[in-house]
């Protein structure tokens, strides 16, 4: 099948600006929506998966460099969505295919971008960038593609404020509950027989929750009930859970105070199963006294090794904060995993308690299986409070 666009535009009108905080200027073509936009530029190193991407909540506030050459070519479809409409502020790219073709397609990937306002930039040498990227860290650019100078746009990047200490995770939850117990609707994603006649009854705290991390709790015999990043303790007793979820999401883990604090209250009940997976894992690890510290550029790809004892699982990553090893206590945390590139802490568990939480993305959008596994250990921890 293939789902046609238009080809790329090369008119001097299109011409765009990248420009980064420390005074770095790239010049592109614009593609998707025309205009201007501000956020932390970070890279992604995956060679595929760039709707899940751009539609992951945990991108919100992030211009998203694609070190793949070559983005658009199997368009966009209404299954790969992580949300609703894209997260990221802007997408920039090496070129963009001007005729996608996938049987799964339904509509180019400019297109989309222009129905959502997406701003993007193509033609720079994104190889480049990511190497300027890896030397000096992340920071805040702008994009733009609407006419304004890079000067203009330098001081206009100077008023935007730094990533540490955000809070993005109150501007992307739920602002209403609600279920979510049906199945993936991509029939060759993985299926699973559930383990019990009575699903286990889950509720998930949504800081930025992706709609694949809800299918694979589903699938592993979980009906969930998704509440907003502001919940309070006696709302979530008041579902009855067999275990609680604390979701991935964008910004600063520090920041989420309000869920800081409940994760602290959910660890005092005793025996509740808890398990957090990225920003939900640092919350977590910060709920049981650590530390996080922002990376220099982050950890955003799809072949992250990880493990401790020889056994390596190959992973989905998006963060740009991590734990502070040596601030957990060992008397009560068990760092389980390391980020085997950089010896960051991948993931924890409680010695005493059902409490665990994984840095990576065990869900796979996009990514390996390896980690899959992790829900599978969710629900036997519920399963034995039964």
């Amino acid at each position: 099948m293939t789902c046609g666009g238009p080809s790329m535009p090369d008119s001097p009108s299109d011409k765009a600006y990248l420009v980064l905080a420390d005074g770095t200027v790239l010049t592109g073509v614009g593609f998707g929506h025309r205009g201007t936009t501000i956020g932390e530029v970070v890279f992604n190193t995956g060679m595929t998966g760039y709707q899940e991407v751009l539609t992951d909540p945990s991108y919100a506030g992030q211009l998203v460099s694609f070190t793949y050459p070559e983005l658009g070519n199997t368009g966009v479809n209404a299954d790969d969505q992580e949300a609703d409409r894209p997260h990221a502020r802007g997408v920039i790219a090496r070129q963009l295919a001007p005729l996608p073709s996938n049987w799964r397609c339904e509509q180019p990937l400019e297109s989309w971008m222009q129905s959502h306002q997406l701003v993007g930039i193509s033609g720079l040498d994104t190889r480049a960038l990511v190497r300027h990227l890896r030397e000096v860290g992340a920071m805040n650019g702008v994009i733009s593609s609407d006419g304004q100078p890079p000067a203009q746009l330098l001081e206009l990047l100077k008023q935007a404020p730094s990533m540490q200490g955000l809070n993005l995770a109150d501007r992307v939850t739920t602002r209403e509950p609600y279920q979510w117990n049906q199945a993936c609707s991509v029939g060759f994603d993985q299926r699973l027989q559930r383990r019990s006649d009575e699903p286990f009854r889950v509720v998930a705290i949504d800081f930025g929750i992706k709609r694949a991390i809800l299918d694979r709790l589903v699938a592993h015999g979980c009906d969930v009930t998704v509440l907003p990043a502001d919940t309070d303790l006696a709302t979530v007793r008041s579902h009855r859970p067999d275990g609680v979820f604390l979701s991935n999401g964008p910004g600063d883990p520090a920041a989420v105070t309000h869920g800081i604090a409940l994760a602290k209250m959910l660890l005092e009940e005793s025996d509740l199963p808890l398990f957090g997976i990225c920003l939900g894992h640092q919350i977590l690890g910060l709920a049981l006294g650590g530390e996080t510290f922002k990376l220099s550029y982050g950890h955003r790809g799809l072949n992250h090794p990880c493990g401790t004892t020889g056994q390596v699982e190959i992973t989905s990553q998006n963060h740009g904060f991590a734990l502070s090893a040596d601030s957990l206590d060992s008397d009560v945390i068990d760092v389980t995993h390391f980020n085997l590139n950089d010896r960051t802490v991948a993931a924890i568990a409680h010695r005493q308690k059902p409490v665990f939480g994984v840095q990576y993305h065990p869900e796979a959008s996009p990514g390996p299986h390896d980690a899959d596994h992790h829900f599978a250990r969710f629900v036997t921890l519920m399963a034995d409070r039964r």
